[in-house]
């Protein structure tokens, strides 16, 4: 039984904001519905979540609670850093149970193969961003982040998570053209690595489905935008694969 759900960058800043609401209802929704096999969280789910302090812990306990509730009905749950989200392993993998990834993963889903990826590397020239994300993942900080007050991890990552909104908010979304070109030719790049029939990406708040077939390349693209205007999901079932909306938020 195959029925697979992709959620990317949704970005809960509080437990009581609209799109919070939103994912907890979602959730209560595959804990109650239909049978679900995987569900795959895209990175960037809270606005900011760092390591296993306990101030995330307590502040997105209900959210948390619903995850663990799917977990135990036997759903298969991946949770992909984004650059919101960091070091996730120590809580969400050793202490939730969920497998969680730094990077993209190829995966069988039915007669599809699936790279899943948050979409943080997808502009290797943009240098900038490129050292912001090394830096947030070297080793020095890795160590220190857990060990740190609560409130200064806060700080820290929420001058980080204000660098980033502004790089994916404006600066990736100045041209809509630009944009969508630098999504496709990331995909046809990784297709040429590794060949794969879909591709499901976030991180880069536009949403885009695009399918390339010609005598070489057969693929299709899909990136899901964000929550924090178009919130949806997108499902892969024994019927087929397609993006389904939540409404809009404010």
């Amino acid at each position: 039984m195959l029925n697979a759900y992709f959620v990317s960058d949704i970005h809960i800043g509080s437990p009581t904001d609209s799109r919070a609401t939103l994912f907890l209802q979602f959730l209560k929704k595959l804990t109650t519905g239909e049978k679900v096999s995987h569900l795959f969280l895209m990175g960037d789910i809270f606005d900011l979540w760092i390591a296993a302090h306990q101030y995330f812990i307590d502040k997105y306990q209900p959210i948390t609670d619903e995850i663990v509730r799917l977990r135990d009905k036997g759903v298969e749950i991946h949770y992909f850093e984004g650059n919101h989200d960091l070091y996730l392993k120590h809580y969400w993998g050793d202490e939730i149970g969920l497998t969680v990834h730094e990077g993209p993963i190829y995966i069988k889903l039915g007669q599809q193969i699936v790279r899943i990826e948050h979409g943080d590397q997808m502009d290797p020239d943009d240098r900038g961003y490129q050292f912001l994300r090394w830096f947030l993942r070297t080793p020095p900080l890795k160590f220190l982040m857990p060990h740190l007050p609560g409130r200064l991890v806060v700080s820290i990552g929420k001058k980080s998570s204000q660098t980033s909104r502004i790089y994916t908010s404006e600066t990736k979304t100045i041209s809509r053209e630009e944009t969508i070109r630098k999504i496709r030719t990331h995909a046809e790049m990784g297709y040429k690595e590794d060949p794969f029939d879909l591709i499901i990406s976030g991180h880069v708040h536009m949403r885009d489905q695009h399918l390339v077939q010609d005598d070489q390349i057969a693929f299709k693209s899909v990136n899901l935008g964000t929550w924090l205007n178009l919130p949806c999901y997108y499902q892969i079932d024994e019927a087929g694969g397609r993006l389904v909306d939540l409404g809009n938020v404010s």
